[in-house]
């Protein structure tokens, strides 16, 4: 195994160096007049004939925030444009919220979505941080929003979707948004100092690590207004974009970071108690690398299993790479346990070997069972924030969110 793929080699800080730089070069070309984030193609160019969503908007707010503390050039500009779409065209002044976004000829996008909620809230702390201008008053827009609209303090969870006027409120519920909410709770918390949004997380997680321990780790992800698990949702559409059937590896791996991060923030030196969760992530992660990575003849991870741990739809997305590394590495570091640098390593050269596009930039989005790439699902390099972020977390701390955690030059 070459140096550049094991974990604390100078060589593989170098590796991830690089390529943080050279995906933050590729998404220059994002913003639309309005600010909001056009989806990039395979080469960067912006598809103008797509909708320009709020969520991939925030997504690219964020990255860019994080940019300007690496003195990658240009950054602060697009983080500015970034914060002019969410501030401007996908603000609803009217109802209050974002809209889903726009469409290519500017109509509005229905629906509010508490997944693109959560973003734009990481988005303003990211940008808070960055000293953009505007970015204080978007954050506390925004989480004023969130604490009306979609968070149920009596349940310690939060309701996914509203219409567009915040008159209807969509049955289902689902931890997609609940998993980013904890994201956008963490990185509130770290930029604010309030703690009360990681009593929110803790609560969320408590819930999230009781479905998934009764379901042999294996993590529900969608349920009833009443919080009653659907294990047959879209069994007929089972590649949904954000709401496949049955269980989803890459959100195993993806929630055992944020415990894991959670954990270490809300409890520091009480390791006892920091172990219940730690112990917790572990099991996510072994149960979704078991069921996920290498599990079908091929390397990657596959998008999602039925109940049993098998396949069903076997294609590879990038951002379950992505978060396999960033979980990889970090119970590498918390635990000290070599398998987990021995996954990191096999996740490094699959990354260089198979999912970076080393001619257009940027990595593959979708790749089929046999890393052939393929586009029904995520044609284009949309944003860059799950690759972004694989490129940093590795060696920065693991109890703060990795916006502070770069400013603050806080390495592992």
């Amino acid at each position: 195994m070459q140096a550049k793929y094991q974990i604390d080699t100078d060589q593989n800080r170098e590796f991830l160096r690089e390529n943080a730089e050279n995906l933050l070069s590729f998404g220059h070309r994002f913003p639309s007049p309005g600010g909001g984030s056009y989806y990039l193609g395979d080469d960067g160019t912006p598809w103008k004939d797509r909708p320009r969503e709020t969520w991939i908007t925030s997504r690219m707010c964020h990255v860019y925030s994080i940019g300007t503390f690496l003195g990658h050039p240009g950054s602060e500009e697009l983080a500015d444009a970034a914060l002019k779409g969410l501030r401007g065209e996908l603000h609803d002044k009217e109802n209050g919220g974002w809209y889903s976004g726009r469409t290519a000829d500017g109509d509005i996008l229905p629906m509010k979505q508490c997944y693109a909620h959560a973003f734009v809230i990481l988005a303003a702390s990211s940008a808070v941080l960055a000293g953009r201008p505007g970015a204080q008053e978007l954050l506390d827009e925004a989480i004023a929003l969130y604490d009306k609209r979609f968070w149920n303090e009596e349940e310690g969870l939060s309701c996914d979707t509203w219409n567009t006027e915040f008159t209807v409120l969509d049955s289902y519920r689902g931890l997609n948004a609940n998993m980013h909410s904890v994201e956008a709770f963490l990185a509130a918390s770290d930029v604010t100092g309030d703690e009360k949004f990681r009593v929110r997380a803790g609560r969320i997680i408590d819930h999230v690590l009781g479905w998934a321990s009764g379901n042999d780790w294996r993590i529900p992800e969608h349920y009833s207004s009443d919080w009653k698990a659907d294990l047959e949702c879209n069994k007929d559409k089972p590649d949904d974009q954000f709401k496949p059937y049955g269980a989803t590896p890459g959100h195993g791996i993806e929630w055992a970071r944020l415990i894991t991060q959670w954990a270490l923030s809300t409890f520091g030196d009480d390791k006892e108690k920091a172990a219940k969760y730690t112990d917790a992530a572990e099991n996510l992660f072994n149960r979704a690398i078991s069921d996920g990575w290498n599990s079908d003849g091929a390397p990657g991870v596959v998008y999602t299993t039925d109940w049993n741990g098998k396949p069903v739809v076997h294609d590879r997305m990038h951002w379950t790479l992505a978060e396999a590394i960033n979980t990889s590495a970090t119970l590498y570091h918390v635990t000290g346990r070599e398998k987990y640098a021995d996954l990191y390593a096999q996740f490094m050269q699959y990354l260089d070997e198979k999912v970076m596009d080393h001619v257009n930039g940027s990595w593959f989005h979708q790749l089929d069972q046999n890393n052939n790439l393929l586009t029904t699902v995520w044609p284009g390099k949309s944003d860059l924030y799950h690759a972004f972020q694989s490129m940093l977390i590795p060696y920065y701390a693991a109890d703060l969110s990795i916006a502070p955690a770069v400013k603050q030059g806080k390495k592992i």
